[in-house]
């Protein structure tokens, strides 16, 4: 009997847990923001969201036999050729969406800040292969290992209420910090998996799929325009992220999912931009399809467009399309 009692208040415990994270939503309390922190002014621009909307609305014209709508897509696109002076445009840019292995770019972020602030101490080899795997690779198991480091947590057998809710704040310490900068509705808390989470991970995600990870494409736009324009951490540590995130998109890959081929670098092959430099982060799963991307063009454009699909996972003309008439058309 007793055991019966205790079993229920634990499991009474983890259920409120849930409902008080779940009522919070986006606001996660925030950390304090790092010193120095300047976020990009970014305003909407008519001009790039007529284009936007024409890109998008041309896209789905192009995939009307599919049956793909408006609600299984999402674009930002944010110009950077006056540094000063950024402008953006969005559709259902704020819409949550699970992100896949996007996220993988905010952990990055996050580990440089950790490093900046002293809070990781040793940037050691191995932290160093982690990193490049996790964004170069796509590697889950280098995410594994780097949101360990973030949250000084770990996977493993599932936990007591009491010693749950002190795992579960430590896990969202990277919520706390894009808090503390400004980021709305946006979950990363979680890590990737090449097939499921058990134990203690499936417990934080209430054993129902719930606090998955979740972005918008304003977020993710946002956070890549200020690693290409230098705001993000330090000058210096954002160039050290620009070079895990460049991409060389020459030649052919077998590999459908190839971030540097098998995305919005379809569109400057097509458009035979050989001179044009790319830098991305892609995700896929079976029922997702993204890609966050900054490009250069030797007309001097640089913009960074991100865009996320749902549910046509296997239509891999999706991103380029957009970004092929964005290509085309921004002046």
């Amino acid at each position: 009997m007793k055991k019966s009692v205790s079993v229920f208040f634990a499991l009474l415990a983890i259920s409120l847990l849930f409902a008080e994270v779940e009522a919070q939503g986006s606001k996660i309390p925030k950390a304090d923001s790092p010193k120095n922190y300047k976020p990009a002014a970014i305003e909407s621009s008519p001009a790039l969201q007529t284009l936007l909307n024409h890109a998008v609305g041309e896209t789905l014209d192009k995939f009307t036999a599919k049956k793909i709508t408006s609600d299984n897509i999402a674009a930002t696109l944010i110009d950077l050729r006056d540094p000063n002076n950024l402008k953006m445009a969005s559709y259902r840019g704020d819409q949550k969406i699970y992100p896949a292995s996007v996220v993988k770019l905010f952990y990055l972020a996050a580990l440089h800040q950790w490093l900046e602030d002293g809070k990781v101490k040793l940037f050691s080899p191995e932290l160093a292969r982690g990193a490049r795997d996790m964004i170069v690779d796509s590697s889950n198991e280098a995410t594994q290992y780097v949101l360990d480091v973030l949250t000084e947590t770990s996977s493993g057998g599932e936990m007591s209420a009491k010693e749950f809710a002190a795992w579960s704040y430590k896990r969202n310490a990277v919520n706390r910090y894009f808090a503390s900068l400004g980021y709305e509705h946006i979950n990363v808390n979680q890590k990737t998996h090449c097939e499921d989470a058990y134990g203690r991970e499936q417990q934080f995600r209430n054993y129902k799929g719930e606090n998955r990870n979740m972005l918008t494409t304003d977020a993710t736009a946002r956070l890549l325009a200020e690693i290409a324009s230098g705001r993000a951490v330090s000058p210096e540590r954002s160039r050290q992220m620009m070079e895990l995130l460049k991409r060389n998109f020459s030649g052919t890959s077998k590999d459908a999912d190839d971030q540097a081929h098998g995305f919005t670098a379809i569109a400057l092959n097509e458009l035979n931009l050989k001179d044009a430099k790319l830098w991305s982060k892609a995700g896929w799963t079976s029922k997702t399809r993204h890609d966050a991307a900054y490009i250069e063009t030797p007309g001097n454009l640089k913009f960074v467009l991100v865009v996320f699909t749902e549910n046509f996972a296997g239509e891999r003309d999706i991103i380029p399309s957009i970004a092929s008439r964005i290509l085309k058309n921004l002046k």
